[in-house]
């Protein structure tokens, strides 16, 4: 019998506030455990919260980033359930009037665009965490605990492991683009919990579903659900029944295993916190908001398509992060030329910080400086093969182009009568390559430039090189 999946993504975002949500504790990840706390994190008798106007202000960028309703009017609520990481005792978080409503996130498969709908954005705090691999006792550590969180509520709009990856690579694409949260699920800045049942394909009703937590990677995503829809498949196709549960993914077995039964809203006896008054958003903030807006990846790179006459992969590639697209922009300033600003970005930077495992914002060499190289090229005062020296010493010293280049006498040679003495050795010394070539077989001038170049130390003009070839060649 022929399923589909169907899959609905909860998103936890980390905002990368200073301070927590309620109170003025450090967010600072790695800290020694239950430092970054105070009465209000450890729920002390007496201590009363106090919202964090940016945790709203992020909320709200999300909302308008992703086409939601923004609510003038939300509420805070307490979330009652009983964990030993959670001090208080419930969470505060929102559920009947969240601040953020509707909206779609727009992702692009092999079969075109899909907008998967959002059901709700809203805010909440995080918890706690336990600590059981040390010894025989289990440890908590409430450095977290009140920590802000955004919380990103799919429909189930998603039909395969592969559009659940897309939706959640573009949620992260937006919130880092939005300068909201660093969106390292390593250290657990976006964390994702998926809802996942099968149907025969061609029927209307939804199946009975299972929650899976614990997923902290991309490829976490996509094995889990893969996972999980497969075990409902094979339990359906034996006559059992599916039972809603919540589930753990096991990333070293690499399978999900029962952690309890599925909650509902109303286990969770949510109200409204007396401690915290309502948020109200009016529409001066709103259009405030809108105007600290980034340009999005989309517009983005059909702007750089437009404006600098570059292919659309090249825009994409570099658009897919905004420090990137920040710093491709910067070398066109300085050097011009948008097209090898294009070419050295998506090469040599790229595979630069690859290599050395760090964001574009800590690369040793400056976007002005690389636009210098690029320059020193069209002017003629190096050859590529030689600015890629130069660039791997800039990597090397810290030194700017022209300054390696005048230093290690790497300008290129442009000198007609040295490169003449060259190219008159290069074909006295080879001359069967030169009777090839004569009787037609016109592929080996790329042998004779090559043994040019390497006459020359990569220092001649590639121009001149091939006029005075061609001359002596023909002549």
């Amino acid at each position: 019998m022929s399923y589909e999946v169907v899959v609905g993504l909860e998103i936890h975002c980390q905002l990368n506030t200073k301070s927590k949500a309620f109170c003025g504790c450090s967010t600072e990840f790695g800290k020694p455990a239950n430092t970054n706390v105070c009465p209000v994190c450890l729920a002390l008798p007496g201590a009363l919260p106090v919202l964090n106007r940016r945790v709203v202000e992020d909320a709200v960028k999300l909302g308008l980033a992703t086409g939601c309703t923004i609510a003038p009017r939300s509420i805070l609520a307490r979330k009652n359930y009983f964990y030993p990481d959670l001090p208080k005792g419930y969470q505060i978080s929102q559920y009947e009037e969240p601040v953020c409503s509707g909206g779609t996130v727009r992702v692009d498969t092999d079969e075109g665009h899909k907008d998967v709908r959002l059901v709700r954005i809203h805010i909440e705090e995080d918890a706690g965490k336990s600590i059981h691999d040390i010894g025989d006792d289990t440890f908590i550590d409430v450095n977290r605990c009140g920590v802000p969180l955004l919380e990103i509520v799919s429909y189930p709009d998603i039909r395969s492991v592969r559009e659940a990856s897309l939706y959640l690579q573009k949620l992260h694409q937006i919130v880092k683009y939005l300068g909201i949260s660093d969106g390292n699920m390593e250290e657990g800045s976006l964390r994702c919990d998926a809802n996942v049942s099968v149907r025969l394909k061609g029927a209307e009703k939804y199946g009975t579903r299972t929650e899976i937590k614990n997923m902290n990677s991309f490829k976490s995503v996509e094995k889990a659900i893969e996972y999980e829809e497969m075990r409902h498949i094979d339990i359906l196709e034996n006559g059992g029944t599916i039972v809603q549960e919540t589930r753990l993914w096991d990333a070293d077995k690499q399978e999900t295993r029962s952690m309890r039964g599925k909650e509902f809203a109303h286990d969770y006896r949510y109200f409204p916190d007396p401690d915290l008054v309502p948020i109200r958003i009016d529409n001066e903030m709103l259009e405030r908001l809108k105007l600290e807006l980034p340009e999005f990846p989309n517009a983005r790179a059909e702007r750089f398509v437009q404006e600098f006459g570059i292919p659309a992969y090249d825009a994409g590639v570099l658009t897919a992060e905004r420090e990137v697209a920040d710093y491709f922009e910067a070398v066109v300033r300085a050097c011009g030329d948008a097209k090898a600003a294009s070419n050295w970005v998506m090469g040599e930077v790229l595979r630069k910080l690859k290599e050395r495992n760090v964001p574009v914002t800590s690369f040793s060499v400056s976007p002005e400086r690389l636009g210098d190289l690029v320059g020193l090229i069209a002017g003629g005062t190096i050859s590529n093969t030689i600015a890629k020296q130069v660039f791997e010493r800039m990597l090397e010293t810290g030194d700017g182009a022209r300054t390696i280049v005048e230093k290690e006498g790497l300008a290129q040679v442009s000198d007609t009568a040295e490169i003449e003495k060259a190219v008159q050795g290069v074909i006295e010394a080879n001359p069967g390559q030169v009777g090839q070539y004569r009787s037609g077989k016109t592929k080996v001038f790329g042998f004779f430039v090559g043994q040019c170049m390497k006459a020359m130390k990569g220092k001649a003009n590639p121009v001149v090189v091939n006029e005075i070839l061609k001359q002596k060649l023909e002549g």
